[in-house]
């Protein structure tokens, strides 16, 4: 089942949504945290009329969520310019995601500055290339070339192109929501041996109110400044096709040994 079947599927609930996720987009006993802030931001959408655009997720991850959950909202404050919406996601074992997602119209500005260049990794991959993950694995739902691309500078790092296999129809900030997360933590470059890693928040700012790239590629980085006593603090990124920045977060990351 692709993003747009799943966001079809919501089902009216006494205090929000249900939707089930499906074993496609789960990442362990999990579901991929970009899926569930994709939910988390359609119900916020569904909630409120003429929002503006999305510029802001606060994302929590605090628990697993599989199977059926129930998605409820609560509008925390809506201004003339801004409107800062909540989205809790649970699951049978509980509270599994808190989102704070703000919409916010342009305003007019003196500034107009930018300094989050796009990473050189050359042009998209062929067709002829492309790989995805396999079907009880959330990469089943992405396509991109098989190896990240390698960092240079030896630093804990990983880039690479990638783009929903089925996105026809989706909002762009949902497409983000999803594409925004869809990389490995950088930190488990810094490992050894293959060990579980969790995320555990996830700040993301949207810079393109309307963002557009071409045949659904994105250029997608993740980079950790720091680990240390088991968690990562981490840098991602996403541009369009044409090197336009169109979000930029930061990550806190848990290191299991």
């Amino acid at each position: 089942m692709n993003l747009q079947q799943i966001l079809a599927s919501f089902a009216p609930a006494a205090d929000g949504h249900t939707v089930a996720i499906p074993s496609t987009w789960m990442q362990g006993r999990t579901a991929y945290g970009g899926l569930s802030a994709a939910l988390g931001l359609h119900a916020a959408q569904q909630s409120e009329e003429d929002l503006p655009p999305l510029r802001s997720a606060q994302v929590s991850f605090i628990g697993p969520l599989a199977g059926e959950v129930t998605i409820t909202t609560k509008l925390l404050r809506r201004g003339r310019t801004a409107a800062f919406i909540q989205s809790d996601i649970h699951s049978e074992k509980g509270l599994g995601l808190r989102a704070i997602y703000v919409f916010m119209q342009a305003l007019e500005s003196e500034v107009d500055y930018a300094h989050h260049d796009a990473p050189d990794i050359g042009a998209p991959p062929p067709d002829d290339e492309l790989r995805s993950g396999p079907p009880e694995f959330f990469t089943y739902n992405f396509e991109y070339r098989e190896s990240r691309h390698p960092d240079v500078e030896g630093k804990p790092r990983f880039t690479r192109w990638m783009r929903l296999r089925e996105r026809d129809g989706l909002d762009p900030m949902i497409e983000l929501m999803a594409m925004g997360d869809a990389l490995p933590p950088a930190a488990v470059a810094l490992q050894s041996r293959g060990a579980p890693v969790s995320s555990i928040t996830w700040f993301a700012n949207v810079l393109e109110p309307k963002p557009v790239t071409e045949n659904g590629w994105w250029i997608v980085q993740t980079d950790s400044d720091m680990a240390r006593h088991g968690n990562s603090s981490q840098y991602n990124g996403l541009w369009a096709s044409d090197g336009t920045p169109v979000l930029a977060g930061m990550q806190s990351v848990a290191l299991f040994s």
